[in-house]
């Protein structure tokens, strides 16, 4: 029987990336882009057999989420997905109830891994995403980003239009939010970014974003982070030929 999955992200392209890896489990995927949507297609009956639950969504958060889940007496096993890596936030997503928790941005190979152990497949260990040395200097890392797609270039070309697409309007939220003195609504922009700029290989861009989560009220960490956006966006590779 083909396993059933909602999966909670509220960010359109790491939902797309973590929708298309646990696909190919196989799995069914419902996707959700909020607490509320996720309420509405999980139900009041058993409908799924895994969560995966993005720790920050617009309408609150993963623990609560679950929390509410688990009052209706639904038993999905639940895993999380966050950007974050401070050993505390993982710790209390594990003490809320999740079996693991994912760190992004990860491999395709390291999400289906974990599902597959958490319902009963005997899988190895993936290895982590990282980006590569060579190209630290550079606005994009092709080979970090088919990495994480198993070496599938249609997957990278499309993950990276949709980031594309979205990264005006992320970078207007931030520049809004850090000029508003707005440290949770910068805060929140930069965590969505965080992880989508990994997927892609946006290898500058995800520098400049970690840049100014460590210093949020510097005026030169945010005009760098503008400058990689820019850069990032002037940089875009062209997708090959079909």
């Amino acid at each position: 029987m083909t396993t059933r999955i909602l999966l909670v992200e509220d960010d359109p392209t790491t939902s797309a990336f973590l929708a298309a890896a646990a696909q190919g489990v196989p799995a069914e995927v419902d996707v959700a882009e909020s607490c509320a949507a996720a309420l509405a297609l999980a139900g009041d009956r058993d409908r799924h057999d895994l969560w995966l639950i993005d720790a920050n969504l617009p309408d609150g958060d993963g623990a609560g989420l679950l929390a509410a889940l688990r009052a209706r007496g639904l038993r999905a096993i639940a895993l999380a997905h966050t950007a974050a890596t401070e050993p505390a936030t993982l710790a209390a997503l594990r003490e809320a109830g999740f079996r693991e928790v994912l760190v992004k941005p990860m491999p395709a190979s390291t999400l289906q891994a974990a599902v597959r152990n958490v319902i009963g497949l005997r899988v190895s260990e993936a290895a982590p995403l990282a980006f590569h040395a060579d190209a630290l200097e550079a606005a994009w890392d092709d080979a970090a980003a088919l990495a994480a797609l198993n070496g599938e270039r249609a997957h990278v070309d499309a993950l990276r239009k949709l980031f594309l697409d979205e990264l005006p309007g992320a970078c207007n939220s931030v520049h809004a939010a850090a000029h508003a003195g707005d440290a949770d609504a910068l805060r929140a922009a930069l965590h969505r970014l965080r992880a989508s700029c990994g997927f892609v290989g946006a290898v500058r861009m995800a520098a400049a974003v970690a840049a100014l989560q460590q210093a949020p009220q510097s005026t030169q960490a945010l005009a760098r982070f503008l400058q990689a956006a820019q850069e990032t966006l002037s940089s875009a590779p062209v997708p090959d030929e079909a």
